[in-house]
């Protein structure tokens, strides 16, 4: 895969060649309509929490500040909505029958930001303070639960044989997403993880919910188990693709994009994929980078080091190849999401909404 770089050497990955490029106000235009559709229905379901857990909901979504006040704040870029409406219309069905679904996953998704970010001592997201930085881990815990409690009572509140389909794939991917959130933890503290460990991890972590997504519509519209297999199979590889661009920016991204700390996976002892492949490729950079590591997991003064340690890590990392390899990989598991949908009997203009989200997850700054 090409990549492009930015002002702070952000990797970029562009779309494979062959491949349509991305028409960004159509993708634009389809994640604008997933947030409006679903906002006011999750507003409504965050409503239902009982105080103070509604106002730390509503602060994690960018409703309010941190006084209470209304803003106009980043909630997210809206991708998992904007699949579970376009799945709707591959049954057939008009998209508005996806918006319980649409809003379940994006309340497990939720859920999981509150607990990772919490997990994980991030405290930033979306450039403003995390929920247990700002309302103490408690609430974190207790707002992340109840979101998720929501999404399955929205899902069954609809009281179809749909319904309970489409809960019992909901279910089903929060246990993987909890899975990889697992495996990502027990895997900073082990000096090796295998490539193909950390795309299981990822997998679990990412592909599975956005695969929920991407079927949860349908199965809401009366497709049968074959489509929203299917379906499910394109939103697994996007996942991998999602969060392969992903890694790479949690090493190289702008912060002023990504809304993170500079080498933000590099100061959590993350091992994504651009650092397990690097260990993997073997040479003097590869055995460098697997020297530091090591002393690393046992150095008192990691939370000092400097710009320039991480940075020395960093291109240790590209020297290896490891940043050229998840590059290549964002491609290929693009590439079989795509493929996926060719055994699918879609309208056109699903088919090519799906084809342009998947580019867009791709080439995507952030």
């Amino acid at each position: 895969m090409s990549v492009s770089t930015g002002t702070r050497g952000e990797t970029v990955p562009t779309v494979p060649p062959g491949n349509p490029a991305v028409d960004t106000a159509d993708v634009a235009a389809l994640l604008e309509r997933g947030r409006a559709l679903s906002t006011p229905v999750m507003r409504a379901a965050v409503d239902r929490l009982a105080p103070p857990m509604d106002t730390v909901a509503a602060y994690h979504f960018g409703w309010i500040d941190a006084h209470g006040n209304p803003t106009a704040g980043d909630s997210g870029k809206a991708v998992r909505p904007a699949l579970a409406l376009i799945s709707a219309e591959a049954a057939g069905a008009a998209p508005e029958v996806g918006i319980p679904g649409a809003v379940a996953v994006e309340l497990v998704h939720n859920f999981s930001l509150l607990h990772d970010d919490l997990m994980d001592g991030d405290e930033q997201r979306r450039h403003r303070d995390t929920v247990w930085k700002v309302h103490g881990p408690a609430q974190a815990i207790l707002v992340g639960d109840a979101l998720f409690a929501l999404a399955n009572e929205l899902l069954l509140e609809l009281g179809t044989v749909e319904a309970g389909r489409a809960t019992r794939r909901l279910t089903t991917a929060t246990r993987k997403l909890i899975d990889g959130q697992a495996q990502d933890i027990s895997y900073e503290h082990r000096e090796r993880v295998t490539v193909e460990e950390c795309l299981e991890m990822e997998g679990n972590k990412t592909g599975a919910l956005l695969a929920c997504a991407v079927s949860i519509g349908a199965v809401l519209g009366g497709a049968d188990d074959r489509t929203a297999d299917k379906l499910e199979e394109y939103g697994y590889h996007l996942g991998l693709a999602f969060q392969a661009v992903d890694d790479l920016l949690g090493i190289w991204g702008d912060p002023e994009a990504t809304g993170k700390q500079t080498w933000s996976d590099l100061r959590q002892r993350k091992k994504s994929l651009p650092v397990v492949a690097a260990l993997a490729a073997g040479g003097p950079a590869s055995e460098r980078l697997g020297e530091l590591l090591a002393a690393d997991a046992k150095s008192s003064d990691f939370d000092t080091f400097s710009e320039e340690e991480f940075a020395t890590r960093a291109a240790l990392i590209e020297e290896a190849g490891g940043r050229e390899w998840t590059s290549q990989e964002a491609r290929r598991q693009h590439a079989i999401a795509i493929d996926a949908l060719h055994d699918v009997d879609l309208p056109a203009h699903v088919r090519a909404q799906l084809t342009a989200l998947a580019d867009f997850v791709v080439v995507r700054k952030r």
